[in-house]
């Protein structure tokens, strides 16, 4: 019996290695905390697929007409933002590798940008991938009608974390500034004898001074 069982399981192991793989090729996004409504650093992880050898040249991702976005700095990669000045909002972000650089079907990159995310539930981030030849591959596919995932899904972000809460920022706590402290009745009270008591002391002075000025000669 145990002779039977140890084949049919690495069999079952190894059918879900292949099975898994094409998956773990899409183009993929993840995010910290990636509350609704809070602005957060989308990663894309983006590997190379061509049958030929090609190297991935550039890379477009589509955004939720966000009100803002911030790409980080890639060395080898220049990033160029798609902004609809009447909108004010971003509607997309392209990165495009320099001369010579790329990535190969043995490797993958990743390619991050700060948005704020809209509130909903989750969002989708259709891109395109582009070849050294020619080559275009659309990331935009919803998925099927029955659950399962289609030849080419976008990159889609479920929107779960934690909003933060009221009176924090999002590098920080943002601590409130110190109400003025009115003075109390108490310390008015006693400034105001201290200066009549002072008052009277430099009056009795001037009255003995002038007493002293009449009785010389």
């Amino acid at each position: 019996m145990r002779g039977r069982v140890v084949p049919t399981a690495a069999a079952m192991a190894v059918t879900a290695l292949f099975c898994a793989a094409p998956a773990a090729a899409h183009v993929h996004v993840e995010a910290d905390n990636p509350a609704p409504g809070t602005t957060s650093v989308l990663t894309f992880r983006v590997p190379g697929e061509s049958d030929t050898g090609a190297l991935t040249t550039q890379l477009t991702v589509n955004l939720p007409n966000v009100a803002s976005a911030r790409t980080e700095v890639m060395p080898g990669w220049t990033a160029k933002l798609d902004r609809d000045v009447a909108a004010g909002t971003v509607r997309s972000v392209t990165w495009t590798a320099s001369p010579g650089v790329g990535i190969s079907p043995e490797q993958f990159a990743l390619f991050r940008v700060s948005v704020k995310l809209p509130d909903a539930a989750t969002v989708r981030f259709p891109a395109i991938q582009t070849y050294s030849d020619g080559t275009v591959v659309r990331w935009d596919q919803p998925a099927e009608p029955d659950g399962s995932e289609p030849e080419h899904p976008a990159p889609e972000l479920a929107l779960t974390g934690t909003a933060p809460e009221p009176g924090h920022t999002e590098h920080g706590t943002e601590v409130p500034a110190a109400p003025a402290v009115a003075p109390s009745a108490g310390t008015v009270d006693n400034s105001a004898r201290w200066l009549a008591g002072g008052a009277l002391i430099v009056a009795a002075a001037a009255v003995v001074a002038a007493l002293a000025n009449r009785r010389r000669p």
